[in-house]
């Protein structure tokens, strides 16, 4: 299962919006067969390792990271390949938790006659999948906020100033972020300031499509001309309010436009998050400014953080990192759990779960 989850991480930066699978095939203590699902519309992770095994399948061991399809979607189910090819008995890391699936894959093979284990590396196969789950349990994606900080918490100066906060090192890693996820969200203020691309640009990651893009716009104040609007890809823009001529305007120059208002002024935060996930937003990487960020906060919206601290201090005056109302008591803080270390250039890059 060690070697399926492997071979699962090399759809890390494609297989979205399906998940990231892996499969081997073992019969008498050999590996005959292996393989991964690479991208949507392309063969499933047990497909290609049948295909590789051959007649050798008869009678194997699959081990897959996650439950095999049992419906027909973009391709056929593989608990019917698996059936079909005489396996006799299949591992499972994780159970699917799309409603098509969800228990289904693991009967039929039962009822076909094959030993089904299950649960086998199960929190690392989940672990692979965070945002696939998400969207399929909880009909939004996962929700991921990165920030570069100073030592005391500042994200930028006063004056607006921010680059570069984080070295060389950590906005490559950066890049890394961007590949895995299937949009990234940004807000007006960093549209109007920033003027960013917010795609990926590390071409040795091999990504098929970009992620998407997408502006929170409550007033619709995107300029037509914005860099992002000119890249490949595609960039959405959620607004409160709908100026048809401005929306025209932007819709000319390649975006999408839609009006999710929450009936004060702003983008409906909850709506949006539905509306990604009928989309089918896996993982959401959130590139923004303390307003949004401090929003995303307060709407109990924020399932990670991804923060890179460099190793200076820019002082009270400079800007935080969320915009939330002061805090009364230290029973109201927002509270996170630390999950991982890891040093990134001369910064380190801390990743933090919502607790």
């Amino acid at each position: 299962m060690a070697h399926a989850l492997r071979l699962a991480a090399r759809g890390l930066y494609t297989a979205h919006p399906n998940p990231r699978v892996g499969c081997v095939i073992v019969r008498d203590d050999a590996v005959v067969g292996e393989g991964y699902h690479v991208r949507t519309g392309g063969p499933h992770a047990e497909a290609v390792a049948l295909e590789t095994a051959g007649p050798a399948a008869a009678g194997a061991t699959a081990y897959v990271t996650l439950e095999p399809c049992c419906h027909q979607g973009r391709t056929p189910p593989c608990a019917d390949a698996l059936i079909a090819a005489g396996v006799r008995r299949v591992v499972t890391g994780a159970a699917d938790p799309n409603p098509a699936v969800d228990g289904g894959g693991h009967a039929r093979l039962q009822a076909a006659g094959i030993v089904v284990q299950s649960g086998v590396l199960q929190a690392d196969c989940a672990a692979l999948n965070a945002g696939f789950n998400s969207r399929m349990q909880r009909q939004r994606p996962l929700v991921r906020v990165k920030q570069a900080l100073s030592l005391d918490g500042r994200t930028g100066l006063a004056n607006g100033a921010s680059e570069w906060i984080s070295g060389a090192a950590s906005r490559a890693d950066v890049q890394r972020w961007r590949a895995r996820s299937s949009a990234i969200l940004t807000g007006i203020g960093t549209v109007l300031a920033d003027n960013p691309s917010l795609n990926v640009r590390d071409d040795s990651l091999g990504v098929h499509t970009q992620p998407e893009r997408i502006i929170v716009d409550s007033e619709l104040r995107t300029p037509p001309n914005a860099r992002l609007l000119g890249l490949p890809g595609q960039t959405r823009i959620f607004a409160a309010v709908d100026n048809s001529a401005h929306t025209a305007a932007l819709r000319d120059a390649g975006a999408c436009v839609e009006v999710l208002a929450d009936g004060g002024g702003r983008v409906d935060l909850h709506a949006l998050m539905r509306r990604l996930a009928e989309l089918e937003i896996n993982e959401l990487l959130v590139e923004a400014g303390p307003v949004l960020n401090g929003a995303l906060l307060q709407a109990g919206l924020v399932d990670e953080l991804l923060l890179y601290q460099a190793a200076h201090v820019l002082g009270a005056g400079a800007r935080g990192a969320f915009a939330v109302p002061d805090l009364q008591t230290m029973t109201e803080r927002y509270a996170f759990t630390l999950q991982e270390v890891r040093r990134t250039g001369d910064d380190l890059r801390l990743r933090y779960t919502r607790s």
